[in-house]
C-alpha cells in the first residue's frame, strides 16, 4: 500500500528548511504545523522549537520522487522508503545527538551525512 505524498513546499524562497533525518524539504512554517511525514517521532508540530533541532537551510539541491520504491534516484539517495515528495539531495550537518538517540530508541536509521 503506498503511503500518502508529504506536501510539497508552498514556496521555493529562503524559508526552505530540509529534515536532517530524511532530508524531507518544506517550509518552517509546514515543519511547524504538521512535522515531518517521514519522522513524526520528533514530533515538531508540537514543539516549535524541534523543527530548527530536526531541520537546516543548509542543503544542496532539490529532487522530486513520485515513486520512492521504483526510483533508481531515491534508492541512491537512500530515500527509497519514505513518502513521496521533495528531498535534498545532500545536507551537511548532523542531527543533534541527543536526537540520533530518539532515532536509535525508535528503531529507525539515521545516515550521518559523509565528510568531504
Amino acid at each position: 500500500m503506498a503511503h500518502a505524498a508529504a506536501q510539497i513546499p508552498t514556496s521555493f524562497g529562503h524559508e526552505l528548511r530540509a529534515c536532517l533525518r530524511c532530508k524531507l524539504v518544506k517550509t518552517y512554517d509546514q515543519f511547524r504545523e504538521s512535522g515531518c511525514e517521514n519522522c513524526p517521532f520528533f514530533k515538531m508540530d508540537e514543539d516549535n522549537e524541534r523543527v530548527v533541532d530536526c531541520t537546516t537551510p543548509n542543503f544542496t539541491g532539490v529532487i522530486s520522487v513520485m515513486d520512492p520504491p521504483r526510483s533508481w534516484a531515491a534508492r541512491w539517495l537512500r530515500i527509497g522508503r519514505f513518502r513521496p515528495g521533495c528531498y535534498t539531495l545532500a545536507v551537511s550537518e548532523s542531527l543533534p545527538e541527543d536526537l540520533q538517540n530518539l532515532c536509535e530508541d525508535e528503531h529507525v536509521p539515521y545516515n550521518p551525512p559523509k565528510r568531504i
